[in-house]
């Protein structure tokens, strides 16, 4: 399709604006980041593991993460990971089919609706001052960044095998930190945490979290409310808060990631249990697809190798998802496109005079079946909010996203302690298999 070829100054100009950077030779990874030091944030975890990004607000999309690196003890030159990140929608349909909002191309998560941190907005964290992405520009204190605890990060206990049992050795036991950067945005009663938590072992979690108060006066009937206040009075409209993100990978700074498909099924008995197998599909077109038990995608560098040989990849694994049935858009899990400038929002592009109206959605944008050589990967995470008396108020917070997991990004975990470090592949390649219920002279994993 033409529109594909569009390449005009206004677009190249909106592609800058969203973080979507037009393609260009690949960046070498010690440049790390170069959006100057006011747009950069800079921090070394705990655990010794360095962050390193550019951000911005637009107007629309709210908080936008670019040139994103990630450096560890074991791996000290950066490598990158992502072009860009950013919300790309979010639609709120109510059940009573009678009101639905896109809020991003509606009304935005930037300008007038992007919140100056104050009160416990950045507790132990600290509030950057930026432009807050209107058309006249404010600059304000509108980032919150913060290291985070995480919980234990890994534990594991040295032991031999003794006349007495087990004998303990060396504990190697640590805890582990996010790097947490978030924003909050005011939609009428809604106000929503756009947040993005970056842990030291690689993993990046994109989160959206709602709060504030419910919408007074949307009233529904006992099939599609909840009553909330004293009795059965009012009933509080059930309704749907659907998330759209859009992720551009560039592992390495070499881009063109293959696409790749993953299902596990039975595959018979064995000696003891039932069999499994797991095949690979190379998804080589543009398509939508949808979580079934036993799937899950990745993203591979087709250049880029770990010191064990093996390619670089991230892996996309999404939570609790409620699935709105009510809009083809909605109904995909996660939809790859090949990257165009027309493409900026999951929905309602149909407002944007660079690109064709009949591309409204990313189903639209999948249509041709373009071949992948540039992969963008738009997810979808839907929460159904059914109202409950503990909505009031203010709303306690509820969280929808998914986690990019490093697979094979590095050689081992990122994290592991020096006592460790020998410890890769097969520790023991010429022991023989325990018989069932044999307690090996090693560890039993």
């Amino acid at each position: 399709m033409t529109y594909r070829k569009i390449a005009g100054a206004a677009a190249l100009l909106t592609a800058a604006a969203l973080g979507l950077t037009v393609p260009s030779p690949a960046r070498a990874a010690a440049s790390a980041t170069t959006c100057g030091s006011a747009a950069t944030v800079k921090e070394t975890l705990p655990n010794g593991t360095t962050w390193q990004l550019c951000w911005r607000i637009h107007d629309k999309a709210g908080l936008v993460l670019t040139q994103v690196y990630v450096s560890t003890k074991l791996q000290p030159e950066p490598v990158q990971v992502l072009d860009s990140i950013r919300l790309a929608q979010l639609h709120v349909p109510y059940d009573t089919g009678d009101v639905e909002y896109d809020d991003l191309t509606d009304i935005g998560m930037g300008g007038y609706s992007l919140e100056s941190l104050d009160g416990d907005d950045c507790k132990g964290g600290s509030a950057r001052q930026g432009s807050d992405g209107s058309a006249e520009p404010a600059q304000r204190k509108v980032l919150c960044v913060s290291a985070e605890p995480s919980g234990l990060a890994y534990r594991a206990r040295e032991e031999s095998w003794g006349e007495n049992g087990p004998e303990p050795g060396t504990l190697y036991s640590r805890q582990g930190h996010d790097l947490v950067l978030r924003t909050i945005s005011k939609l009428s009663w809604y106000e929503y945490v756009t947040e993005y938590r970056l842990h030291d072992d690689g993993q990046i979690s994109a989160r959206l979290g709602a709060t504030g108060d419910l919408a007074p006066g949307f009233e529904a009937d006992a099939a599609r409310g909840w009553p909330v206040g004293s009795g059965d009075a009012y009933k509080a409209a059930m309704h749907y808060h659907n998330a759209f993100w859009r992720v551009d990978f560039n592992l390495d700074g070499k881009g063109g990631e293959k696409v790749q498909q993953y299902d596990t099924k039975l595959d018979g008995q064995g000696e003891m249990t039932a069999k499994v197998k797991t095949t690979r599909t190379d998804i080589t077109t543009e398509g939508a697809f949808s979580k079934v038990d036993q799937r899950w995608w990745r993203l591979a560098s087709r250049s880029s190798a770990n010191a064990d040989g093996h390619p670089r990849s991230y892996e996309l694994v999404t939570g609790a998802n409620d699935r709105y049935q009510g809009h083809p858009e909605t109904k995909p899990d996660v939809t790859f496109s090949e990257k165009s400038l027309c493409e900026k929002w999951a929905s309602g592009n149909d407002s944007d005079p660079e690109c064709p109206p009949d591309i409204r959605t990313v189903v639209d944008f999948v249509k041709d079946k373009q071949t992948l050589t540039d992969p963008v990967m738009w997810v979808r995470v839907g929460f159904h909010h059914v109202p409950r008396d503990e909505d009031q108020s203010p709303m306690p917070m509820h969280w929808q996203g998914f986690d990019l997991v490093p697979r094979d990004f590095t050689a081992m975990n990122p994290l592991t302690p020096d006592g460790r470090t020998g410890q890769n592949g097969n520790p023991e390649p010429s022991a023989e298999p325990e018989p069932s219920g044999v307690q090996p002279s090693g560890s039993r994993g």
